[in-house]
């Protein structure tokens, strides 16, 4: 790798790897150490292809669901199966892994630029501005779906299809466009416990001593063809566990078994 070679966002490869290197050393035990995270599903990381990959996931804060990606990817490609073990995998990391993010977001102070360097590929959200939702829907920046299309050709792109960290907000058909369009190997990712352990921005740690979850699944079986957005969309919410119908009434039973459950989830500091 030349010392000065860019990626087709014009980020020095350098530099990036070692902003990777760092922020993953500074993040490590978010995951590992003051909470757990528990990982399932990570030999399918290693058989997909380098590149035209799209991770959907449900989204909890703005940035530690991100970062979790990014050290779970390349534990998984260095051949650790479902723990982030050893830090090593950091070494060298995965170059060409994208996240999609909402533009005024990464522009918010120092850090947020920073880890839009590792990575982001900044979007203006048409139905929402500075934390409120918009009553005229702004039209589609024709260069956001672009860039998209430039980070799946070069690689992976993760995209959090709701583009809200609140539950059950429905799927944005943006996804179910750049799926139909672009044809990538869609992989969900289901996760938990994020909200709990950081702030919203997920920044800042709250709360120690919880049990992060991070399910992978296989790929989403989808007819590019044929499959309409709307089924498309459905099929996301479904693959993510947004879907309006995992809101229906849980049994009485059910619930006090997940209580048990939540309390086996905490350590004892």
């Amino acid at each position: 790798m030349g010392l000065f070679k860019r990626n087709p966002f014009g980020h020095i490869l350098f530099i990036k790897k070692w902003l990777i290197r760092i922020l993953g050393a500074m993040t490590h035990r978010r995951y590992r150490g003051f909470n757990e995270l528990q990982i399932e599903g990570s030999e399918i990381i290693k058989t997909l292809p380098d590149t035209n990959v799209l991770f959907i996931s449900n989204h909890q804060t703005y940035f530690a669901d991100v970062v979790a990606m990014f050290h779970v990817f390349n534990a998984s490609l260095s051949g650790r199966q479902d723990t982030i073990k050893n830090i090593g995998y950091l070494w060298q990391p995965k170059m060409n892994i994208y996240y999609v993010a909402a533009k005024e977001t990464m522009q918010a102070g120092l850090l947020p630029r920073i880890l839009a360097y590792v990575g982001a590929i900044t979007v203006e959200r048409t139905w929402r501005a500075k934390g409120v939702d918009v009553t005229e829907k702004r039209d589609v920046n024709p260069n956001d779906t672009e860039n998209i299309r430039i980070a799946l050709e070069d690689g992976w792109v993760i995209t959090f299809p709701q583009g809200t960290t609140k539950s059950f907000k429905p799927v944005r058909k943006g996804t179910a466009h750049i799926i139909k369009q672009h044809k990538p190997v869609v992989i969900p990712i289901v996760i938990d416990g994020f909200r709990r352990s950081f702030d919203k921005k997920g920044l800042r740690l709250k709360k120690k001593g919880i049990l992060q979850s991070f399910i992978i699944k296989e790929p989403l079986e989808i007819d590019y063809e044929n499959d309409t957005i709307e089924e498309i969309v459905e099929k996301v919410e479904y693959a993510i566990e947004q879907h309006p119908s995992f809101l229906k009434v849980i049994p009485t039973e059910e619930i006090k078994v997940q209580e048990e459950l939540n309390k086996m989830r905490r350590w004892d500091y």
